[in-house]
This record gives C-alpha cells, sequence and structure tokens, in this order.
C-alpha cells in the first residue's frame, strides 16, 4: 500500500484532503461543507472517529459535500466506513441508507444497508480524474444514516476495520505529523465544557491561573446546551459559602420547559463568557482520549480537532475530569467505581408541533412497535427527561446502542401518532426537534478521600469542608414498570423515585474532598464523575450544582499552583486560604496568582443562608420591610411560590377551617410618622374578609379585607392606615383566619415613613 504524502503538500493544498495515486482517505467530519449532515463526536471512545449523522427526522438532509485533489487518473474502489444501525435487533428495513456522490455520479451501492457494526462496505469502482474531484453525501431517508469515512484505493482491500482512535494508518493517509502540536504552561487543564467544566476554567482564570478548557462539542453547556437542552437544575448561592454559584449564575440558562428552545440555551452567551476570561484558551472541537503519567501523576493529556483529526498534547501542573465518565481519571489509571446493576440511563428529548396543513410522515417499521398506550402522551408538544433508557447496558462501550434505541422509541412513537391509533388526531403534526446527542446520567465514579453516602446526606453529617450546597432530593430513575412489559430488555420510559432528607433551601454541604482523586496527586474531578455512591449521586448530579462544584475546583487549583502543592493539601494544609477564596464573589479576580484580587463594582450582592431571594428582595424595596419567615406563627401555614409577585421566599396560607394566626412586629429606628402596608396576593380561593389587626401606641384596630382582589399599592401592597412612633418603638400586624371568607395570605409587611 503506497503512502506517499508529505508535510509540504497538506499545508499547501486547499482541499480537504491530499492523496498519492493509490490510497485517498477522506474523513467525513473533515468534508468542507457538511450541508444538513451533524457531526456526531459522542461515541469515539466505543468506534474510533467522529462520524456525519444524516439527522433529519424522517426528511432527507441537505447534502455534505467535499473535494480531493488526485495526483494520477484511474480506477479506484471505493470503501466507506458505515453500519445499519437498526440491523442488530433484526429489524425491518434500512432506515440509513444514503449514497455517495463522485463528480455529481452516484456509486452503484446503496451505502446504511449491511452489517450490524462498522465496516467498510465495498461501494464498487469509480473513475477519478487527475486534479480536483468532487464528493457528497447524498441522505435518501432522513432517519440517521451515518458515514465516518471514504477510502479511495487501486487495490483490492478495505483499511482496518479497527475501534482504535487516530491508528496510525489514519494518519499516514491523512498526512498527520505523528508528533502532536505541544500547548504547555498550564496551570489547570479541564477535560469537559459542560456545567462543571466551565464552572471550574472560569474559577481559576479569575483566581489567577493559566487554563486550557477542553471540549469535544462545537458548543458548551453539556446537557445545558441547545444540543441536549435539560434545563439547569440545583439552588445555588446559599448554605454555608453562598458566594459559590455566582459564577453559574452568570452562564447558566433560564429555560421553561426541559426540553426548552433553542435560543432558551444561550450557546453564544456561554462561549463569550468564556473567551472573555483571558487567562483561558478555549478548544472547542478537541477530543481527549490520552494522557501521559509519571507514577500517579499526570504530566500531558492529548486531543484530537474532530474536524481536521489534527491532535495536540497539552501539558499543565493540574487537571481536571469534567467529561461525566470520568474519562481522564480512567486512562490515568484513578480508581473508580461503576454499579454493576441499578444504573440509571440516557435521555434523548424530543419535541413536536402541529400546522394548519396535513402533514405526511413515513412508515417506521424498523422503530420500535409502539401504539398510543405503549408510551406516555407527549403533553404541551414535548418528550420529557423519562424518555430514558440503557438501564445496566453499558453506558461507555455501547453509548450509540442506547442513543439510537431512544431514537427507535421515538421514532416508534411518532408513528403511533401519525400511522397508526393516534393518526386521526395528529393529522397537522410534525417532528420539530430529537436530540441526537444523548443525556446519560451514570457511569464511572471517581474516588476521593471521602466517598459521600446516602446515609451520609439524611443524617446530616457534617464535614469540615462541607462547600458546595446539593438542594436536588436524591433523585434515582428506574424504568416504569407501566411502561416496560413490551420491551423487558430495555424499557424506553422511566421513573423518578424522590428521597427525602435534603433541606432544598440550606443545601446538603459536598465536601472538597470528594472533588479530588485518591491515588492521582494532581487531578480534581467536578460533575457526575465525583467520588459518591450511586445513591448519592441522586442529589449531586444537577448541572448547578456540577457548575458549583467546578467553582469550588477552580479555587483549589489556584492554591495548589500559589502553595506549590497536591489538591488533598488543600484539605490538609491549607483550608483556611481556600475558606477565604471561597468567601470572594464569583466576579472577584486577579491577573495572576501573585496579584491581589480585585473586586468588580457588578458582582452580586452577598446571598444568605437561604440563598438569594427567589421573589422581591426586601433589601430593594423602601422603608422597613418585614417577611413571613420572621414572622410569630401560631396553627398551620402552608409555604407557597405559586403566585408570582411575592416578597423574599415565598407567601404563606392558611385554611379558615382554624384559629391559626401570623403576627409581624416592625421596630422603628427613627421617630415619625409611619405608612403601614401589608402585602398579599389575590387568589380566587383566597378570604373575602380576612382579618388584619394593627396594633399601635395601646390601640387595636381591625381591618377586613378582600383577598379575592388585587391590593392597590405597588408591589402588591395594601395601607392600613398611619401610626406616629418614637425610635426603638414596635407595632404588630396580625393575619388571622377565624370567620376569613377564605385562606388567608401572608407575605411581609411594610413601614413607609411619611414626609411632612
Amino acid at each position: 500500500m503506497s503512502k506517499r504524502f508529505s508535510f509540504v503538500l497538506i499545508v499547501c493544498c486547499s482541499f480537504t484532503v491530499c492523496g498519492s495515486a493509490a490510497d485517498i482517505l477522506v474523513e467525513a467530519e473533515s468534508f468542507e461543507n457538511h450541508g444538513r449532515w451533524k457531526l456526531d463526536t459522542q461515541f469515539i471512545t466505543e468506534m474510533g472517529s467522529p462520524y456525519l449523522l444524516a439527522h433529519g427526522l424522517g426528511r432527507p438532509v441537505e447534502d455534505a459535500s467535499t473535494s480531493i485533489d488526485v495526483a494520477d487518473a484511474g480506477t479506484y474502489r471505493v470503501f466507506v466506513r458505515t453500519k445499519d444501525w437498526v440491523a442488530r435487533w433484526d429489524a425491518k428495513g434500512t432506515p440509513g441508507r444514503f449514497q455517495v456522490l463522485v463528480n455529481d455520479k452516484p456509486l452503484e451501492a446503496t451505502f446504511g444497508t449491511e452489517s450490524a457494526e462498522w465496516f467498510w462496505q465495498d461501494g464498487g469502482t469509480v473513475e477519478l480524474k487527475a486534479g480536483q474531484n468532487t464528493i457528497s453525501l447524498h441522505d435518501l431517508t432522513g432517519f440517521d444514516g451515518r458515514c465516518d469515512a471514504i477510502y479511495f484505493t487501486q487495490g483490492d482491500n478495505p483499511p482496518p476495520n479497527e475501534g482504535a482512535i487516530l491508528p496510525g494508518w489514519r494518519r499516514d493517509l491523512l498526512g498527520l505529523s505523528e508528533k502532536p502540536t505541544l500547548k504547555s504552561g498550564y496551570d489547570l487543564v479541564v477535560v469537559g465544557g459542560g456545567y462543571s467544566g466551565m464552572g471550574a476554567a472560569i474559577s481559576a482564570a479569575r483566581a489567577g491561573c493559566k487554563v486550557a478548557l477542553i471540549q469535544n462539542r462545537p458548543v458548551l453547556g453539556g446537557n445545558g446546551s441547545s444540543e441536549v437542552r435539560v434545563w439547569a437544575m440545583g439552588n445555588i448561592r446559599r448554605g454555608k459559602y453562598p458566594r459559590i454559584g455566582e459564577i453559574v449564575e452568570e452562564f447558566s440558562d433560564s429555560a421553561k420547559k426541559s426540553p426548552g428552545t433553542f435560543e432558551e440555551f444561550e450557546d453564544a452567551k456561554k462561549e463569550a463568557i468564556v473567551r472573555a476570561e483571558k487567562n483561558i484558551d478555549l478548544f472547542l472541537n478537541n477530543h481527549a482520549y490520552q494522557v501521559d503519567t509519571t507514577g500517579a501523576h499526570i504530566t500531558a493529556v492529548y486531543s484530537f480537532d474532530t474536524r481536521t483529526s489534527e491532535h495536540t498534547k497539552f501539558e499543565g501542573t493540574l487537571f481536571c475530569d469534567a467529561t461525566g465518565h470520568g474519562t481522564i481519571g480512567y486512562l490515568a489509571k484513578a480508581d473508580w467505581e461503576m454499579n454493576e446493576g441499578g444504573r440509571m440511563g440516557m435521555s434523548n428529548m424530543w419535541a413536536w408541533g402541529e400546522g394548519e396543513q396535513k402533514v405526511e410522515f413515513p412508515e417506521t417499521p424498523w422503530a420500535l412497535d409502539l401504539e398510543m398506550k405503549d408510551f406516555p402522551y407527549p403533553r404541551d408538544h414535548h418528550g420529557q427527561w423519562f424518555w430514558e433508557s440503557g438501564f445496566d447496558k453499558d453506558a461507555i462501550g455501547d453509548a450509540e446502542g442506547i442513543r439510537d434505541w431512544n431514537l427507535r422509541a421515538v421514532y416508534g412513537a411518532f408513528n403511533a401518532m401519525k400511522n397508526r391509533d393516534g393518526a386521526s388526531k395528529h393529522e397537522t403534526a410534525y417532528l420539530t426537534w430529537i436530540a441526537y446527542i444523548g443525556g446519560p446520567r451514570e457511569s464511572r465514579r471517581l474516588m476521593g478521600d471521602v466517598i459521600l453516602t446516602e446515609e451520609d446526606i439524611v443524617a446530616k453529617r457534617e464535614f469540615k469542608d462541607g462547600c458546595v450546597p446539593s438542594t436536588w432530593s436524591i433523585d434515582l430513575h428506574y424504568p416504569k414498570k407501566q411502561y416496560a412489559k413490551k420491551y423487558p430488555d430495555n424499557p424506553f420510559i422511566s421513573v423518578a423515585v424522590h428521597g427525602t432528607g435534603v433541606d432544598r433551601s440550606f443545601g446538603y454541604p459536598v465536601p472538597y474532598r470528594c472533588f479530588y482523586s485518591r491515588n492521582i496527586d494532581n487531578l480534581f474531578m467536578a460533575g457526575r464523575c465525583i467520588s459518591v455512591t450511586h445513591e448519592a449521586l441522586g442529589t449531586v448530579r444537577v448541572m448547578k450544582t456540577c457548575g458549583m462544584m467546578g467553582e469550588v475546583v477552580g479555587k483549589a487549583a489556584s492554591v495548589c499552583v500559589a502553595r506549590n502543592c497536591f489538591p488533598r493539601d488543600v484539605y490538609e494544609r491549607y483550608w483556611p486560604e481556600m475558606d477565604d477564596l471561597l468567601k470572594l464573589p464569583g466576579k472577584a479576580y486577579r491577573a495572576n496568582i501573585d496579584a491581589e484580587f480585585t473586586i468588580p463594582a457588578d458582582s452580586l450582592p452577598l446571598a444568605g443562608p437561604g440563598g438569594p431571594p427567589s421573589g422581591l428582595d426586601p433589601a430593594k424595596l423602601p422603608g422597613i420591610i418585614v417577611d413571613d419567615r420572621e414572622a410569630k406563627k401560631t396553627g398551620k401555614w402552608t409555604e407557597g411560590q405559586g403566585l408570582k409577585g411575592y416578597v423574599g421566599y415565598g407567601y404563606i396560607y392558611a385554611s379558615p377551617n382554624g384559629d391559626s394566626t401570623v403576627t409581624f412586629s416592625p421596630e422603628v429606628k427613627k421617630s415619625g410618622t409611619y405608612d403601614v402596608r401589608v402585602a398579599y396576593l389575590p387568589h380566587e380561593n383566597r378570604g373575602s374578609r380576612v382579618p388584619l389587626t394593627l396594633t399601635a401606641n395601646g390601640k387595636s384596630t381591625t381591618h377586613r379585607v378582600n383577598m379575592q382582589q388585587p391590593a392597590p399599592l405597588e408591589n402588591d401592597f395594601i395601607s392600613l392606615g398611619q401610626v406616629t412612633l418614637k425610635a426603638g418603638e414596635a407595632i404588630s400586624i396580625t393575619v388571622a383566619t377565624k370567620d376569613a371568607g377564605g385562606n388567608a395570605h401572608a407575605d411581609a409587611v411594610q413601614l413607609i415613613e411619611v414626609k411632612e
């Protein structure tokens, strides 16, 4: 096999691939124009390469195209690396069919029609002319055909069919140097650009560290990007260190659904925030696949560009595994665990719409054989998080199979809606989006000096280094029995089982010692691969919580650099310094480790242990404010947040069937006349004559308020009249339920000084 590539030729060539007269390799991901084919990078570990995916939701996608430069004209045999993606299940039909066009003429073979595994499908022969030739991928179905690479040879044999990443023969045919490009001088190399990786990179950069952030997708955010569209959950800015979470607040989404819309996830905003940090070098479309170690110490991480295959070596002092799968730790031989059974699965959410005209949808005999009763109806036009499969399947070695099963489930469900027993009600329905990037929940967990357990959380075990507030309940997913009967080997609908014992206001402080490896001395981890048990993962795995882990890791990295120490030393020797850093605003920054911190004027105000107010901030309202959390209650009151416009963290309400009361006791610091106001929010079940009693200067006056009607003053307050008070004098306002004519509502009391 002749491989006469030269470095000079590659540099000078303007086309995707240059080759000898005998052998030419064209990587699909390096096509000049991807058309509407998607670049899929999530299964490199199992099949060796990125590939292009014709993800058209049942409508053929626009061609991908490129050019090659051929030295000598002649007859070439063509091999295309592809697969029939439903063949492993002996499904009827071949949904992933596509053609390869050379100089606008299709090859004799139709691809994506053979083999359950990736292989080099023979495409017959073609005449190539000397000079420029065009190649196109022409999708025939819109149902996820896939192409890894195209190989032209004047011999008869395909290249090796192996899953190794960038093997020597590929490097030779692509003209890549065996020696990678070197990037060095980094204090922290972060692998993974989801919430945890972004939090770590930004936090470390603002603390003066030089950071490389490596992400194998074209966008940041991970599950919280427009590619997966999981809304960000987990309360931030609370607990022991309420400054933690301020960085997450800068880049987190505000999606109103899960899945939300493309726009709600603001991929461009996330990237802009990262690129604004002078201490961060961002490497999108780079897949990390190898590490160098010396003993228990990582010295370098290797990645390759998922579009060009150019490979890079990143040297650094410290490393952070934010891959979700614990990939860097695994490669470095860090201690890790993964439950053999009972694991959570992967979700591929989806959305659909309705138009004014009838819309056809192709029959899908190769999808899961479903009728309307076999799945939960996708209400509000979206299939939510519970479209989840892969429980106890190989979440790393067969992630593509799990994703493809999810696609078969979605297409089977929509086929039932369009072509089976749901057809009459869905004539104008059409698919608007299906996530081809899976949202995995559980795989490897890297072991640290503390392995957090469910018992620790429920018993509220206190750790000196507890620092990241986990506020999500212990939420574990299992197959939902109602929908598991038809496909018991791989159910595709899940149910969430929520435990108790997590303080959702203050949060459980996850210890710092869960965020570094116990046997690789310079490895941090953040995200769902931290040191917890399967059960404890149920509370810490949500995105905003993972982002806060990253913030803590970034600050710890700066201590390591400043003290020339390892992550373990931060806890054992330098925790007072770490404690100080955890109390700094998220926007605090310094140019380098030796500089002083600058606190920008637009830093967020310090939140309290219960976090920032979810409603109107009492500190920003005029006058004296007493919130319902500060009031004295008798009887049974229920907290609520459903009616918007409340003061502080919510409001309370009580039924009219008891003698419940709540008493506010504001005190004035300055003598004067004050207007006394009470806040409430109207609702049809509120009382029509709720008693509000004002006691001041030894006199009590009761007002009956119709809380079914809006309060007349700004911010939903009503006045109970004016009182004259001396400095230090207190009054009381009592909201009661007796004879209220409905539920009594209490939110806040306000005293506004009346100017003469």
